[in-house]
């Protein structure tokens, strides 16, 4: 009796539940690592990103820094749209645009669309995760008490109801509860790490979008608002 043994004797049923927790533990594993490496580059990048364009002196060239990151750089996105956003309502002077929104609230809400937007990238692959981990328990332990019910089915045929007979092939079916685990648990935990660093970029884009608006609203940068207030 094993797994290689429970793998030899599956029916439909057992081959439905195993590859469905196969296919789970795939794509949990997947997004485990994308996410992962996604939050590195970001985190490492972050600090970078904010400080280069508050210390480039002409905004212009702030600007063009934004404009050279890569694709996946948040920070850099949420200020080109801030900026985009400026320089339309500049250009729409004396229009209904401008006449119902003023800068400030213009600006606003771009960094508030941006930052939404942005805040839905760093959850991409969350929903798998806490599906896995919630549901994985349960398909293992389906095919647990569908292993037992067939291994009882057989030693009430054979007639043989020894510990011997009975603690095999129960013990194998609840290989299956033991699959479904270990695919929940390392779901489980990377869902709680990855809200708990996302908490933290969101915070991250909400004090970087704040600061933004202050400038594109007012033309002065981060240290020139803070000296006047």
């Amino acid at each position: 009796m094993g797994f290689d043994h429970l793998i030899q004797n599956f029916d439909v049923v057992g081959w439905a539940v195993f590859i469905t927790l196969s296919v789970m533990s795939v794509m949990s594993w997947y997004w485990i690592i994308v996410n992962f490496i996604k939050n590195t580059r970001l985190r490492g990048r972050a600090d970078k990103v904010i400080s280069t364009f508050w210390e480039t002196p002409n905004a212009q060239d702030a600007i063009r820094f934004m404009e050279e990151q890569p694709a996946s750089e948040p920070f850099s996105k949420i200020a080109l749209d801030a900026a985009q956003a400026a320089a339309h309502h500049a250009r729409q002077d004396g229009s209904r645009l401008a006449e119902s929104l003023n800068r400030s609230e213009f600006v606003d809400r771009a960094l508030r669309q941006a930052v939404t937007r942005e805040s839905s990238r760093l959850e991409n692959g969350l929903t798998v995760l806490a599906t896995t981990g919630s549901t994985a328990p349960f398909v293992g332990l389906l095919g647990t008490v569908w292993g037992i019910y067939h291994a009882l089915i057989k030693i009430g045929s054979s007639g043989d109801a020894s510990i011997s007979a009975v603690a095999g092939p129960v013990g194998e079916a609840l290989i299956m509860t033991a699959i479904g685990l270990f695919v929940a648990i390392p779901a489980v935990l990377a869902y709680n790490f990855f809200v708990r660093i996302n908490r933290v970029t969101n915070n991250q884009f909400d004090a970087f979008a704040h600061d933004l608006h202050d400038f594109f609203a007012t033309g002065s940068r981060v240290g020139e608002v803070a000296g006047k207030r």
